[in-house]
């Protein structure tokens, strides 16, 4: 028998434990469903994401033109395994540890090249634009994927209320520096507090949303409360979570993880599969509830949308 080492095993090969827990979430199915028919309870009352502990307050949102079609992950996973190395390094760390976290009241300073400087509180990013749904993909560099009902409004929106200069050419994210909250930040994971950026007209791109809930309610901590980005062609590090500022600059900013290891993270981190992270590949990937892997779509399938931002780059140089 070979018994393989978790050293030996690299992170696209790993099964992501709701996927392994799936006889288990069917057996709790089937108990709720026995629930059910013995109290005349509907099986929505008992399994939405109203009910959850972690739920956040309802929202009030529009629909989205920019939707996929594609079966959505369910909320308890969404909310469960997640990456916020502010939290831990473990998948279901953040949601362990978000109790901790207290994301108000909140301030968002947005600054550097822009006419109109401001800082928004939670009421006023809230107000910004109108909220609306939109159902999409994230892409995780290691190799698992999810379809997500987001709740936010186009980046543009802040963009065109500050009003940038014309020498701001990139825009930088900053999260949130607690460690008395976020346990993650005492121990030197990354250069914290963590960083990531975006080319302005990447920023612009309509698909680029400005985050402040998820399944119709408010994100929860684990998830990046109260306001992140989510930036759907590039894979997950890129949307920012628990943002405090945005930055309008004139040169490409040093990202977390392009700081931590360039050879692995550059600074644009498209999601393309023909480009291999140096220790796996990212031709393929395992959607969350699946068992079976499924072929990556360059730009994690939005290059209708936005391949044409980088029309005469060699994207395998500026990966």
């Amino acid at each position: 028998m070979l018994i393989r080492k978790s050293k030996d095993i690299p992170y696209s090969e790993v099964t992501p434990k709701p996927l392994y827990l799936s006889r288990r979430k069917f057996l709790t199915a089937a108990a709720a469903a026995g629930a059910i028919a013995l109290t005349g309870e509907r099986m929505v009352e008992l399994l939405s994401p109203s009910q959850a502990v972690l739920a956040g307050t309802k929202l009030q949102y529009g629909k989205s033109s920019f939707d996929t079609t594609e079966k959505q992950t369910p909320y308890n996973d969404v909310t469960h395994y997640n990456n916020f190395y502010e939290f831990s390094t473990d998948k279901e760390g953040p949601a362990q540890l978000q109790g901790t976290f207290h994301p108000q009241p909140w301030t968002l300073s947005v600054e550097g090249h822009v006419a109109k400087p401001q800082k928004f509180d939670y009421d006023s990013i809230m107000k910004l634009a109108p909220l609306e749904e939109r159902i999409y993909r994230l892409r995780c560099v290691e190799g698992w994927s999810m379809v997500i009902p987001w709740v936010g409004y186009s980046f543009k929106a802040i963009i065109d209320k500050v009003q940038p200069t014309p020498k701001a050419k990139f825009v930088e994210f900053t999260t949130v520096m607690r460690p008395s909250e976020l346990p993650g930040e005492r121990r030197s994971v990354l250069d914290w507090p963590y960083v990531e950026g975006l080319r302005l007209d990447e920023a612009m791109n309509p698909l680029a949303l400005l985050t402040v809930g998820l399944y119709g309610e408010a994100l929860p901590n684990q998830n990046g409360a109260p306001v992140r980005v989510v930036v759907p062609w590039k894979y997950g590090f890129k949307s920012a979570k628990s943002i405090v500022k945005i930055k309008f600059v004139d040169h490409m900013p040093q990202t977390a993880w392009n700081k931590s290891a360039p050879n692995e993270y550059g600074f644009y981190s498209n999601v393309n599969p023909q480009v291999d992270h140096p220790r796996w590949s990212q031709a393929k990937e395992r959607r969350l509830g699946e068992f079976f892997r499924r072929e990556t779509l360059m730009f994690n399938g939005y290059g209708n949308q936005v391949a044409s931002l980088y029309n005469g780059m060699d994207l395998k140089k500026w990966f």
